[in-house]
Protein backbone atom coordinates (compact mmCIF):
# COMPACT_ATOMS: atom_id res chain seq x y z
CA UNK A 1 0.00 0.00 0.00
CA UNK A 2 1.21 3.51 -0.84
CA UNK A 3 1.30 5.64 1.90
CA UNK A 4 1.25 9.84 1.18
CA UNK A 5 3.52 11.68 3.50
CA UNK A 6 4.63 15.20 4.02
CA UNK A 7 7.49 16.47 4.92
CA UNK A 8 8.47 15.60 8.42
CA UNK A 9 11.48 14.37 10.86
CA UNK A 10 14.86 12.73 9.08
CA UNK A 11 14.90 9.51 8.89
CA UNK A 12 18.26 7.50 9.61
CA UNK A 13 19.79 6.61 6.25
CA UNK A 14 22.72 4.57 8.10
CA UNK A 15 22.19 0.45 7.40
CA UNK A 16 21.65 -1.25 11.20
CA UNK A 17 22.67 -4.19 9.18
CA UNK A 18 26.24 -3.09 8.68
CA UNK A 19 26.63 -1.78 12.90
CA UNK A 20 25.28 -5.45 14.14
CA UNK A 21 26.79 -7.70 10.81
CA UNK A 22 30.33 -6.07 10.82
CA UNK A 23 31.90 -9.08 10.55
CA UNK A 24 30.37 -10.26 7.18
CA UNK A 25 32.34 -7.30 5.60
CA UNK A 26 35.74 -9.36 5.87
CA UNK A 27 34.77 -11.56 3.13
CA UNK A 28 32.84 -8.93 0.91
CA UNK A 29 34.56 -6.08 -1.27
CA UNK A 30 32.07 -2.88 -0.92
CA UNK A 31 32.16 0.19 -3.00
CA UNK A 32 30.62 3.13 -1.53
CA UNK A 33 30.27 6.99 -3.35
CA UNK A 34 30.14 9.61 -0.66
CA UNK A 35 30.06 13.79 -1.27
CA UNK A 36 32.61 13.07 -4.00
CA UNK A 37 34.30 10.28 -2.33
CA UNK A 38 34.57 6.67 -3.46
CA UNK A 39 35.76 4.42 -0.27
CA UNK A 40 36.96 1.24 -1.02
CA UNK A 41 36.43 -0.99 1.60
CA UNK A 42 38.46 -3.95 0.45
CA UNK A 43 37.76 -6.74 3.18
CA UNK A 44 39.92 -8.70 5.09
CA UNK A 45 40.84 -8.35 8.60
CA UNK A 46 41.42 -4.58 7.71
CA UNK A 47 39.38 -1.85 6.40
CA UNK A 48 41.04 0.53 3.71
CA UNK A 49 39.53 3.85 2.15
CA UNK A 50 40.43 5.51 -0.80
CA UNK A 51 39.60 8.93 -1.62
CA UNK A 52 39.30 9.81 -5.18
CA UNK A 53 38.60 13.57 -6.82
CA UNK A 54 35.19 14.66 -7.31
CA UNK A 55 36.16 14.90 -10.63
CA UNK A 56 36.15 11.19 -10.84
CA UNK A 57 33.60 10.40 -9.36
CA UNK A 58 31.25 10.50 -12.57
CA UNK A 59 33.61 8.44 -14.36
CA UNK A 60 33.45 5.75 -11.67
CA UNK A 61 29.82 5.86 -11.60
CA UNK A 62 29.92 5.55 -15.50
CA UNK A 63 32.16 1.96 -15.40
CA UNK A 64 29.24 0.66 -13.05
CA UNK A 65 26.83 1.42 -15.57
CA UNK A 66 28.79 0.23 -18.27
CA UNK A 67 29.34 -3.06 -16.65
CA UNK A 68 25.79 -3.53 -15.87
CA UNK A 69 24.03 -2.44 -18.96
CA UNK A 70 23.55 -5.54 -20.94
CA UNK A 71 22.10 -7.26 -17.57
CA UNK A 72 19.90 -4.02 -16.08
CA UNK A 73 16.85 -5.52 -17.40
CA UNK A 74 17.17 -8.83 -16.42
CA UNK A 75 18.45 -7.56 -12.80
CA UNK A 76 15.87 -5.07 -12.02
CA UNK A 77 13.19 -7.68 -12.14
CA UNK A 78 15.20 -10.37 -10.19
CA UNK A 79 16.43 -7.77 -7.38
CA UNK A 80 12.52 -6.04 -6.91
CA UNK A 81 10.57 -9.83 -8.32
CA UNK A 82 9.37 -7.55 -11.06
CA UNK A 83 7.65 -4.68 -8.94
CA UNK A 84 10.26 -1.91 -10.66
CA UNK A 85 7.32 -2.50 -13.57
CA UNK A 86 4.83 -1.32 -11.09
CA UNK A 87 6.59 1.38 -9.63
CA UNK A 88 7.30 2.95 -12.88
CA UNK A 89 3.58 2.70 -14.14
CA UNK A 90 2.76 4.77 -10.37
CA UNK A 91 5.31 7.07 -11.72
CA UNK A 92 4.04 8.32 -15.37
CA UNK A 93 0.56 8.20 -14.04
CA UNK A 94 1.59 10.49 -11.80
CA UNK A 95 2.67 12.33 -14.58
CA UNK A 96 -0.54 12.31 -16.37
CA UNK A 97 0.89 12.37 -20.25
CA UNK A 98 -0.84 14.11 -23.16
CA UNK A 99 -0.56 14.84 -26.75
CA UNK A 100 1.72 16.99 -27.83
CA UNK A 101 3.54 17.34 -24.75
CA UNK A 102 7.64 17.97 -24.41
CA UNK A 103 9.08 15.47 -22.07
CA UNK A 104 12.54 15.11 -20.46
CA UNK A 105 13.81 11.47 -19.18
CA UNK A 106 17.00 11.67 -17.70
CA UNK A 107 19.08 8.69 -16.63
CA UNK A 108 16.63 6.52 -18.68
CA UNK A 109 18.70 5.26 -20.91
CA UNK A 110 16.87 1.93 -21.56
CA UNK A 111 13.69 3.79 -22.31
CA UNK A 112 11.74 2.08 -19.48
CA UNK A 113 10.37 5.11 -18.59
CA UNK A 114 9.96 6.74 -21.88
CA UNK A 115 8.17 3.64 -23.33
CA UNK A 116 5.43 4.37 -20.67
CA UNK A 117 5.30 8.09 -21.51
CA UNK A 118 4.22 7.02 -25.15
CA UNK A 119 1.96 4.20 -24.47
CA UNK A 120 0.03 6.56 -22.31
CA UNK A 121 0.14 8.99 -24.46
CA UNK A 122 -1.19 6.98 -27.46
CA UNK A 123 -3.50 5.46 -25.32
CA UNK A 124 -5.19 9.22 -24.63
CA UNK A 125 -4.75 9.80 -28.78
CA UNK A 126 -6.90 6.97 -29.34
CA UNK A 127 -9.79 8.45 -27.07
CA UNK A 128 -9.68 11.92 -28.63
CA UNK A 129 -11.81 13.54 -31.00
CA UNK A 130 -11.26 12.21 -34.33
CA UNK A 131 -9.66 15.27 -36.91
CA UNK A 132 -7.20 16.31 -34.20
CA UNK A 133 -5.02 13.56 -33.42
CA UNK A 134 -2.71 13.64 -36.57
CA UNK A 135 -1.37 17.13 -35.98
CA UNK A 136 -1.19 16.64 -31.85
CA UNK A 137 0.55 13.19 -31.66
CA UNK A 138 3.28 15.27 -34.36
CA UNK A 139 4.00 17.82 -31.87
CA UNK A 140 4.60 15.08 -29.31
CA UNK A 141 8.12 14.91 -28.44
CA UNK A 142 9.68 12.50 -26.18
CA UNK A 143 13.61 13.20 -24.57
CA UNK A 144 15.61 9.90 -23.39
CA UNK A 145 18.54 11.59 -22.27
CA UNK A 146 21.64 9.70 -20.06
CA UNK A 147 25.35 9.89 -20.02
CA UNK A 148 26.32 6.33 -20.64
CA UNK A 149 26.44 5.28 -24.45
CA UNK A 150 26.04 1.88 -23.60
CA UNK A 151 22.67 2.20 -22.15
CA UNK A 152 21.20 4.00 -24.88
CA UNK A 153 22.31 1.55 -26.91
CA UNK A 154 20.09 -0.52 -24.73
CA UNK A 155 17.31 1.25 -24.62
CA UNK A 156 17.84 1.81 -28.89
CA UNK A 157 17.59 -1.45 -29.38
CA UNK A 158 14.60 -2.67 -27.18
CA UNK A 159 13.01 0.62 -29.34
CA UNK A 160 13.46 -1.52 -32.40
CA UNK A 161 12.72 -4.88 -30.78
CA UNK A 162 9.13 -3.00 -29.69
CA UNK A 163 8.69 -1.58 -33.32
CA UNK A 164 9.46 1.67 -32.26
CA UNK A 165 12.97 2.13 -34.09
CA UNK A 166 11.81 4.48 -36.48
CA UNK A 167 9.15 6.25 -33.97
CA UNK A 168 10.15 10.17 -34.46
CA UNK A 169 8.79 11.42 -31.41
CA UNK A 170 11.77 9.43 -29.44
CA UNK A 171 14.58 11.29 -29.24
CA UNK A 172 18.12 9.18 -27.63
CA UNK A 173 20.46 11.94 -26.31
CA UNK A 174 23.66 11.74 -24.79
CA UNK A 175 23.84 13.82 -21.54
CA UNK A 176 24.72 14.91 -18.91
CA UNK A 177 22.09 15.74 -15.79
CA UNK A 178 24.16 18.36 -14.26
CA UNK A 179 24.47 20.51 -17.35
CA UNK A 180 21.05 19.52 -19.96
CA UNK A 181 21.88 20.89 -23.76
CA UNK A 182 17.62 21.01 -23.27
CA UNK A 183 16.84 25.50 -23.60
CA UNK A 184 14.92 27.25 -20.93
CA UNK A 185 11.18 26.28 -20.36
CA UNK A 186 11.45 24.10 -22.86
CA UNK A 187 9.55 20.83 -21.21
CA UNK A 188 6.20 20.15 -19.62
CA UNK A 189 7.57 17.17 -17.91
CA UNK A 190 10.73 15.80 -16.20
CA UNK A 191 11.24 12.35 -15.14
CA UNK A 192 14.27 10.53 -13.36
CA UNK A 193 13.74 6.99 -12.21
CA UNK A 194 16.82 5.26 -10.35
CA UNK A 195 19.39 7.99 -12.02
CA UNK A 196 19.87 10.42 -8.73
CA UNK A 197 21.60 8.97 -6.43
CA UNK A 198 24.40 8.55 -8.66
CA UNK A 199 25.06 11.87 -9.77
CA UNK A 200 28.12 13.70 -8.32
CA UNK A 201 26.24 17.24 -7.26
CA UNK A 202 21.82 16.18 -6.75
CA UNK A 203 21.43 20.53 -6.31
CA UNK A 204 22.64 20.55 -9.97
CA UNK A 205 20.58 18.35 -11.21
CA UNK A 206 17.43 19.55 -9.08
CA UNK A 207 18.58 23.06 -10.83
CA UNK A 208 18.65 21.70 -14.17
CA UNK A 209 15.11 20.27 -14.25
CA UNK A 210 13.55 22.92 -12.96
CA UNK A 211 15.77 25.20 -15.64
CA UNK A 212 14.34 23.18 -18.65
CA UNK A 213 10.79 22.93 -17.71
CA UNK A 214 8.08 25.34 -18.45
CA UNK A 215 5.68 26.85 -15.87
CA UNK A 216 3.32 24.56 -14.95
CA UNK A 217 5.24 21.83 -15.45
CA UNK A 218 6.06 18.45 -13.25
CA UNK A 219 9.31 17.13 -11.94
CA UNK A 220 8.74 13.55 -11.01
CA UNK A 221 11.76 11.37 -9.19
CA UNK A 222 11.47 7.53 -8.47
CA UNK A 223 14.49 6.58 -6.57
CA UNK A 224 14.89 3.62 -4.16
CA UNK A 225 14.63 5.04 -0.44
CA UNK A 226 14.93 4.45 3.18
CA UNK A 227 12.59 1.71 4.87
CA UNK A 228 11.68 3.07 8.58
CA UNK A 229 9.87 0.11 9.79
CA UNK A 230 12.22 -1.59 12.00
CA UNK A 231 11.48 -5.40 11.36
CA UNK A 232 11.09 -4.76 7.66
CA UNK A 233 14.60 -2.39 7.62
CA UNK A 234 16.47 -5.31 8.91
CA UNK A 235 15.36 -7.70 6.58
CA UNK A 236 15.45 -5.38 4.10
CA UNK A 237 19.00 -4.93 4.93
CA UNK A 238 19.86 -8.37 4.90
CA UNK A 239 18.42 -9.01 1.69
CA UNK A 240 20.55 -5.55 -0.34
CA UNK A 241 23.56 -6.20 1.79
CA UNK A 242 23.60 -10.33 1.30
CA UNK A 243 21.27 -11.31 -1.59
CA UNK A 244 21.69 -8.37 -4.41
CA UNK A 245 25.50 -8.42 -4.69
CA UNK A 246 25.60 -12.20 -4.43
CA UNK A 247 22.97 -12.50 -7.04
CA UNK A 248 24.65 -9.57 -9.37
CA UNK A 249 27.60 -11.93 -8.79
CA UNK A 250 25.74 -15.37 -9.53
CA UNK A 251 23.37 -13.38 -12.86
CA UNK A 252 25.97 -10.47 -14.30
CA UNK A 253 29.25 -11.83 -13.24
CA UNK A 254 29.66 -8.34 -11.16
CA UNK A 255 29.68 -8.30 -7.15
CA UNK A 256 31.61 -5.09 -6.92
CA UNK A 257 28.62 -3.07 -9.19
CA UNK A 258 25.63 -4.40 -7.15
CA UNK A 259 27.47 -3.38 -4.13
CA UNK A 260 27.50 -0.27 -5.26
CA UNK A 261 24.18 0.12 -6.19
CA UNK A 262 22.91 -1.14 -2.44
CA UNK A 263 25.35 1.51 -0.97
CA UNK A 264 24.46 4.57 -3.04
CA UNK A 265 21.08 3.60 -1.78
CA UNK A 266 22.16 4.22 1.72
CA UNK A 267 24.08 7.15 1.35
CA UNK A 268 20.63 8.97 -0.67
CA UNK A 269 19.17 11.78 1.68
CA UNK A 270 16.19 10.18 3.28
CA UNK A 271 12.71 11.10 2.07
CA UNK A 272 11.80 14.17 4.31
CA UNK A 273 15.59 15.61 3.37
CA UNK A 274 15.18 15.11 -0.57
CA UNK A 275 11.87 16.84 -0.55
CA UNK A 276 13.34 19.84 1.11
CA UNK A 277 16.34 20.03 -1.52
CA UNK A 278 13.44 19.71 -4.06
CA UNK A 279 11.99 23.11 -3.06
CA UNK A 280 14.96 25.00 -2.18
CA UNK A 281 15.39 24.14 -5.85
CA UNK A 282 12.26 26.36 -6.76
CA UNK A 283 9.83 23.70 -7.08
CA UNK A 284 6.42 24.00 -5.13
CA UNK A 285 3.87 21.59 -4.17
CA UNK A 286 6.50 18.70 -3.12
CA UNK A 287 5.59 15.45 -2.08
CA UNK A 288 6.57 12.01 -1.86
CA UNK A 289 4.93 9.00 -1.65
CA UNK A 290 6.31 5.57 -0.27
CA UNK A 291 5.81 2.49 -1.78
CA UNK A 292 6.31 -1.17 -0.53
CA UNK A 293 7.15 1.18 2.77
CA UNK A 294 9.48 3.17 1.43
CA UNK A 295 11.80 0.96 -0.59
CA UNK A 296 10.79 3.07 -2.74
CA UNK A 297 9.56 7.12 -3.23
CA UNK A 298 7.72 9.13 -5.63
CA UNK A 299 9.01 12.44 -4.94
CA UNK A 300 7.10 15.46 -7.21
CA UNK A 301 6.88 19.09 -7.30
CA UNK A 302 5.64 21.71 -9.94
CA UNK A 303 7.30 24.54 -11.15
CA UNK A 304 5.10 27.45 -10.79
Amino acid sequence: MALRRSVGKLGNDLPSFISRSASSLLHSHATSFDNGNIKLHVCRRLIGYKEVREEEKSKLVGNVFSNVASSYDIMNDLMSAGLHRLWKDRLVSKLNPFPGMKHLDVAGGTGDVAFRVLDSIKSVSRRAIEGTLPEVEEETQIYICDINPKMLSVGKKRAADRGLGEERCLNWVEGDAEKLSFEDDSMDGYTIAFGIRNVTHIEKVLSESYRVLKRGGRFLCLELSHVDTPIFKELYDYYSFSVIPAMGELVAGDRESYQYLVESIRRFPSQEKFARMIGDAGFQKVEYENLVGGVVAIHSGLKL
